[in-house]
């Protein structure tokens, strides 16, 4: 038996006889905590000597090492899913994990064993009472980002009294509920260096009130980051990587025509256009709870910046977005995406200004499909870079104006007040070079009317997955985090572009 067989056998054997006292309802016992503890150390020797003959293994060697570690955590989750499942509906996990069932085929098995013996059974208006352990590891993560000062909604209880607690304090807490004694004498590298001989135990609780508190900060910074791209995008799904092709779009229905008494219904052909290709592409970044932070009781590690990483990922989408309005690449058709072909640029830039406005909305409602059919697009976003907000509330809120001869008259736009969103981002700022300088502004189409920009994600995931993973040689906890994503243009229909004026600098 190979060194990484002997790996899987022993991670196997622990995760038996941590199923065996779950089962049971009870800790671990004496004998099994040795046994287990034994086959830990056995484990970490294993590892070592992996990682020495990989890292001897000829070019591609750190790439061969990065798989076995996902592929070892792949088998984890394998077992601790499999686990649950089968737990859940009163089945034997060892079979399936004995015989490497994909979790798939394992609810499968749950479902056809609900179809033959029933669904357990539940009395009504009681609740899944927690352990104390599963208590504890909430409020320690909640704890941790309350003390962060990030707020929740509905933290644990206690949480709020563990909020005193350093990383030092709860890796104590964590380490003596696992039967070690006089910690409070060691060092923090010391207790540093035991909570890393926890990473493969799937019962240790140190490393899961991390991930539970990183989960959560995560989360948050994903949905409290202020970006404006998906406002106005349509939001896709891809199923894989490849190049996704489209299907092509069947033409228009023809006219309905007259059938003349006795006569006969006449056939319609439809003329058929591809879509443009649409693929996604992997995104992320890597971070990690160091030896030093530990020691330094740095949680902006496992708190702040997991969020900031989050709202980075939303942030890297909408600046993604806003290059293509300013960039103006070539798109599907090898024109520029505002162009005099497409129709969909004014000749002249302008400020926000009654006449200008009216001009964006005739050339949006003017755009004929691939078919040379009117499209009926209802004008839906006005997108303006920051500064020129003021001028756009302005001149849709009054309902009158100034005329020429100084009277006033009805603004025509006035009605369109509630019906076309503004949205102001400062990301064409930026990208413009700052005040001072030349930018355009945006008038895009109804979704349901056009297409125009759209981002997929894969299986219509938008929140980015973390995952803890193990780096040989390297001191400390560390996180991947990462979103699979792309951008396309659809169809230029969609919007139309005035190129705008300079925007003056407020500080000047």
């Amino acid at each position: 038996m190979n060194k990484k067989a002997q790996r899987q056998a022993k991670l196997l054997r622990q995760q038996e006889i941590v199923n065996a006292a779950k089962n049971a309802g009870r800790d671990l016992t004496a004998e099994e905590q040795v046994e287990f503890d034994s086959l830990q150390r056995e484990i970490e020797t294993l590892n070592a000597e992996i990682s020495a003959e990989e890292q001897n293994e000829e070019t591609g060697s750190t790439d061969s090492n990065t798989d076995v570690q996902r592929a070892l955590q792949d088998e984890r989750n394998r077992i601790r899913t499999i686990t649950d499942i089968c737990g859940e509906f009163g089945m034997d996990a060892k079979p399936y994990i004995d015989g490497e069932a994909t979790v798939d085929a394992v609810r499968a098995a749950a479902l056809d064993h609900v179809r033959k013996n029933g669904a357990p059974v539940a009395a009504r208006g009681v609740d899944v009472i927690k352990t104390a352990e599963d208590k504890f590891r909430e409020a320690a993560a909640d704890a941790l980002l309350l003390r962060s000062g990030m707020s929740l909604n509905n933290p644990a209880d206690g949480s709020r009294q563990m909020m005193g607690m350093s990383l030092r304090d709860l890796a104590i807490e964590c380490l003596s509920g696992d039967g070690d004694g006089n910690l409070n004498r060691r060092t923090s590298d010391e207790l540093f260096g035991m909570l890393q001989r926890q990473y493969y135990n799937p019962t240790a609780a140190f490393p899961a009130i991390l991930d539970n508190a990183i989960n959560k900060a995560y989360v948050e910074g994903h949905k409290t980051v202020a970006v404006t791209f998906d406002r106005w995008t349509k939001k896709g799904s891809l199923k894989d990587f490849k190049t996704n092709d489209n299907n092509y779009l069947a033409g228009p229905a023809g006219e309905f025509l007259e059938v003349p008494e006795g006569g006969e219904l006449k056939h319609d052909t439809f003329n058929d256009v591809k879509r443009p290709t649409r693929k996604l592409k992997t995104y992320g970044r890597q971070f990690t709870l160091t030896r030093q932070a530990f020691i330094n009781d740095d949680i902006d590690l496992v708190t702040k910046i997991p969020a900031k990483y989050a709202a980075s990922a939303r942030k890297t989408i909408n600046k993604q977005v806003y290059n293509i309005l300013l960039k103006n690449p070539a798109i599907y058709d090898g024109t520029p995406l505002f162009s005099n072909s497409h129709k969909n640029v004014l000749a002249t830039g302008t400020g926000i200004t009654r006449e200008s406005m009216q001009k964006m909305i005739l050339a949006l409602q003017g755009q004929l499909d691939e078919f040379g059919d009117a499209i009926i697009v209802r004008p839906a976003t006005l997108v303006v870079p920051s500064g020129m907000g003021f001028d756009v509330f302005t001149i849709f809120n009054s309902p009158t104006i100034n005329t020429s001869g100084n009277t006033q008259a009805v603004n025509p736009l006035f009605r369109y007040a509630s019906s076309i969103e503004i949205v102001e981002e400062p990301t064409i700022n930026a990208l413009c070079g700052g005040y001072g300088k030349t930018m355009p502004w945006f008038l895009i189409g109804h979704q349901d009317d056009t297409d125009f920009i759209e981002v997929d994600y894969l299986n219509g995931q938008e929140i980015p997955t973390i995952r803890r993973m193990e780096t040989p040689g390297q001191l400390g906890f560390v996180w991947d985090i990462y979103l699979d994503w792309g951008v396309a243009v659809m169809d230029w229909r969609g919007a139309v572009k005035n190129n705008g004026i300079v925007v003056g600098d407020p500080l000047a």
